[in-house]
């Protein structure tokens, strides 16, 4: 069926006086100005809709509704990149993830950090104007797959306009930070969350959530942003039948599903990437994984599962269904369709076509007709065997069979869930006809988890039907020897038209940072290894780089004040890969606070950013009870813990260390799982979850790997010596 068409809240705000009554003085907008004279001023639709005739500005999440990160600002170019240094840093009070992409209006700009924080900022200057928090409840971290983080907000007519990790959507005045509306989303008891930037569509707040794992059901849905009353809402995959169904498409997509799904959520969360054709009055929206991943568990009949792993079109008016394509049918690998989606207008074969481009966690590059929703090509855009090719007639991948792990596993498939590309966003640059995007090339050992105690359905826990069982080497040295032999990752330049590879960048590490390109003939990416680079858009070559200290993961910007052209990056290590798997992208150590970075050409700016003191890991106060114990604790860890702490209990420093709490191996371990003991800071509550039986396996797989750790820092001091 792929393209074809079917029938109020604690506030805490830092003003200074003066700021307040400069702020309040604002007239009518500028096109470029100094914040402490200017203020975001009626951005309504129609700047939004010509937000590509102000490059001084970076007015919605992708910089136009194309999504393209593209500036035509160019005073920053290959002749003047050696002339950019730092303009200001300012730091953000957080040592979690940071992921926002900022939006700057008029010399204000405006961005969040971690626990939904929302700050604006002089953008000359990096002066924090005002900080909001939500005050999200610390216990809701345990929902979030993939840390505390927020990709930005929107703006609009005088509003910032953000959703909070918790559910809600929320309203500042753009000038105080004061708060204008509230609106939840999703009842705060569900395991739901929101980590992406609103986009605002004819005066409507679009917005979806994540929690997929947690087994919520998906959907995206549509706010008055005046008012914020819902007008609209669209689920992404079926409920119970019994119940009927909300629409046409519901009912259509239930025909593809077997079982009793709903009882597990069905996933498809709308987490991240959307996009909006003003022309064809058509919104574009990504939708994510199944839940469980596992497709046995949740469909155990096959089908391919609509609509997950899907672009779908909608009416914004009314969030009607027009059309779908289907990147991944049946999806068992958590290859989501919720990286984001570019529109442009590509020649192809003569012909000048309106087309939707996407490079999903799958691994092939889509370019879409946006108008059908037919597959005009796909190609791979990294090594994958989890299919061959596309197949053209039926636009449907051609899968290897043994990718599936049909005979329960363990079959070791490319890309890993980790994706091909993930939400980390890539970018087009009209002039060069590429597409820039943060690839990687990581295998993952999948292996069923359906029989026994272990599989039992949990909303607060992850539910993936696919075992994290430790199957790597013992020792730390060996295991990173390991992955870096198997872990790849670059910045490839893609040319959409030739479904090429054009040029490519390898890079140290994966889980690298978002694009921008600039009319400037410029590329530029942070790096997880704490490197800002800027390259040249046509060739690649490496024009300029800056060390920051801190991975940085977010879209950088582009921005124009007093005359003077800026680029600014968020930073701030944290995010999905690196809690669950600091050993893969190689990050390890005390955290780091969050900052946002600004560049010009003569900067003069100062940069302080250090990570707090890693602490040894002490001797372990007893041995583990039995070997059966730690192999009982590994998959129950896996499950409960690793998604926080770390795969195989190697924490990344975002989170505590396990293996170096003062806890383990004592009487008291337990008052963390079972007596609630670190809710006020985020740590989860088991009790009537986990029994003490498998409390006591946790704390002997922690031990084991404690112990381990010990040994080899005891090897490696004494080696020192």
């Amino acid at each position: 069926m792929n393209g074809k068409k079917m029938p109020a809240t604690a506030l805490k705000v830092i003003l200074t006086g003066a700021t307040i009554g400069l702020l309040a003085a604002c007239g009518g907008a500028v096109d470029s100005g100094d914040a402490s004279t200017q203020a975001s001023q009626g951005i309504n639709e129609e700047r939004l809709l010509n937000a590509a005739g102000e490059p001084h500005n970076w007015l919605t999440h992708g910089g136009t509704f194309s999504e393209t990160r593209f500036s035509a600002l160019d005073a920053i170019n290959l002749e003047t990149i050696d002339q950019l240094d730092l303009a200001w840093a300012a730091p953000l009070g957080s040592y979690r993830g940071v992921e926002a992409t900022p939006i700057i209006v008029d010399g204000v700009m405006y961005t969040t950090g971690s626990w939904s924080e929302v700050l604006a900022l002089n953008a000359a200057t990096g002066e924090i104007l005002w900080r909001y928090d939500p005050e999200v409840p610390r216990s809701k971290g345990a929902h979030a797959c993939c840390d505390v983080v927020n990709r930005g907000v929107a703006v609009y007519n005088d509003k910032v306009i953000f959703g909070s990790l918790d559910g809600r959507l929320i309203a500042l005045d753009s000038k105080s930070g004061e708060q204008i509306w509230e609106t939840r989303t999703v009842p705060l008891e569900e395991p739901y969350t929101i980590t992406g930037a609103p986009r605002i569509v004819k005066g409507k707040v679009i917005i979806g959530n994540g929690g997929g794992e947690f087994g919520v059901r998906g959907f995206v849905a549509a706010y008055d942003a005046e008012t914020g009353e819902r007008a609209w809402k669209f689920y992404t995959v079926p409920g119970n039948p019994d119940n009927g169904f909300e629409n046409e498409a519901i009912e259509m997509a239930a025909e593809t599903w077997t079982g009793e799904w709903w009882k597990l959520g069905g996933g498809g969360t709308v987490w991240d990437s959307m996009a909006f054709d003003p022309e064809l009055d058509l919104l574009y929206i990504g939708v994510g994984n199944g839940s469980p991943w596992n497709q046995k568990v949740r469909s155990p009949d096959g089908g391919d599962n609509l609509f997950l792993s899907s672009i779908v079109a909608l009416r914004p008016d009314t969030g009607e269904y027009v059309w779908h394509y289907q990147t991944t049918p049946g999806e068992t690998w958590d290859y989501t369709a919720t990286q984001n989606i570019i529109l442009a207008d590509l020649e192809i074969e003569g012909e000048l076509r309106q087309v939707l481009m996407q490079a999903p966690k799958n691994g092939f590059f889509y370019v879409i007709d946006r108008i059908s929703g037919e597959l005009i090509s796909a190609e791979p855009f990294v090594p994958i065997n989890w299919a061959t090719h596309i197949d053209m007639e039926t636009g449907r991948p051609v899968e290897n069979p043994e990718a599936r792990y049909l005979s329960g596993g363990p079959a070791l498939v490319k890309p890993s869930p980790f994706g091909a590309h993930n939400w980390h966003p890539m970018s087009f640059n009209p002039e060069t006809g590429l597409v820039y995007i943060p690839a990687q090339d990581v295998p993952f050992l999948y292996s069923d988890q359906i029989e026994g105690e272990i599989a039992r359905f949990d909303r607060d826990a992850f539910n993936i039907g696919v075992s994290l069982t430790d199957a790597l080497p013992e020792t730390e040295e060996a295991r990173r020897t390991l992955l870096r032999q198997l872990v790849q990752a670059h910045l490839a330049a893609w040319d959409p038209v030739a479904q090429k590879e054009v040029w490519r960048v390898q890079h140290e590490r994966m889980w690298n940072g978002g694009t921008l390109t600039t009319s400037g003939d410029l590329v530029f990416q942070g790096t997880t290894s704490g490197v800002f680079n800027a390259y040249n858009a046509k060739t690649g070559e490496e024009l300029w780089s800056y060390p920051v200290g801190v991975a940085m993961v977010g879209g950088p910007v582009a921005y124009e004040v007093n005359g003077e052209q800026y680029v600014a990056v968020s930073a701030g290590w944290g995010s999905g890969a690196n809690l669950l798997a600091g050993f893969y992208v190689g990050q390890t150590g005390g955290p780091v606070e969050g900052h946002v970075l600004a560049f010009k050409l003569g900067g003069e700016g100062e940069l302080n950013v250090a990570a707090l003191p890693q602490k040894a890991t002490p001797e372990p106060a007893r041995q583990p009870h039995s070997a059966e114990a730690v192999v009982r604790g590994t998959d129950l860890y896996g499950r409960f813990c690793g998604v926080c702490h770390g795969g195989a209990a190697i924490s990344s420093g975002t989170l505590p260390d396990l293996r170096q709490s003062a806890t383990l191996g004592i009487d008291t371990f337990d008052a963390f799982l079972l007596q609630g003991a670190g809710e006020a800071i985020g740590m989860p509550n088991f009790a009537g979850r986990l029994s003490q039986q498998e409390v006591d396996d946790i704390e002997d797989f922690i031990l084991s790997r404690a112990w381990m750790a010990f040994q080899d820092e005891q090897q490696s001091t004494s080696q020192a010596e």
